[in-house]
């Protein structure tokens, strides 16, 4: 008898990771033999950093994921269809955190549409640990472009690329 192996995806932009992204990962992590963080390329959003730039802050911030289960965790970009992405990669579950009531109305309608292209993946959605409920990318680039600390945000090494993207603009 062959075990399948289960295979995850946690997609996201992750401009940049966050403190609330490495929660999310470590919980994934532990519920899967296999996590593919899927970085989105996502050119609607107009990233602060390029795809390139996401995937090695990420790869750098893996070393704070520590599974005693042995997953294996890929980080791969893509720039199609979530659910072309998570057929491509043989994942049966998608994994989606979840802030707020806004998150799920959102999220919510993202999986019925993703059930109707494919319903043999699971959305899984894992609520945020309450201490990182307020973070966002989206809010920790405005914190630091108006010089506000993003230490409570982001790893240091998170917040150092951010300060030096903000220099070069």
């Amino acid at each position: 008898m062959t075990i399948q192996k289960r295979i995850g995806l946690y997609p996201g932009t992750f401009d940049p990771i966050t403190l609330g992204h490495l929660d999310i990962i470590k919980r994934c992590a532990g519920l899967v033999d296999h996590l593919i963080i899927g970085v989105s390329a996502n050119p609607s959003k107009d990233p602060m950093f390029t795809l390139a730039e996401r995937m090695d802050m990420i790869c750098r911030e893996m070393d704070l994921i520590t599974d005693d289960k042995f997953t294996t965790i890929d980080v791969i970009p893509f720039e199609t269809l979530l659910m072309h992405f998570a057929e491509k990669v043989g994942a049966s579950m998608i994994f989606r955190g979840l802030r707020a009531a806004s998150d799920f109305e959102f999220e919510f309608q993202m999986t019925a549409m993703n059930d109707q292209l494919n319903p043999d993946i699971e959305t899984v959605f894992l609520m945020a640990d309450p201490s990182l409920q307020a973070i966002s990318s989206r809010l920790v680039k405005e914190i630091a472009i108006y010089d506000g600390e993003i230490n409570k945000f982001v790893t240091g090494r998170t917040r150092n690329d951010v300060l030096e993207k903000l220099k070069k603009k």
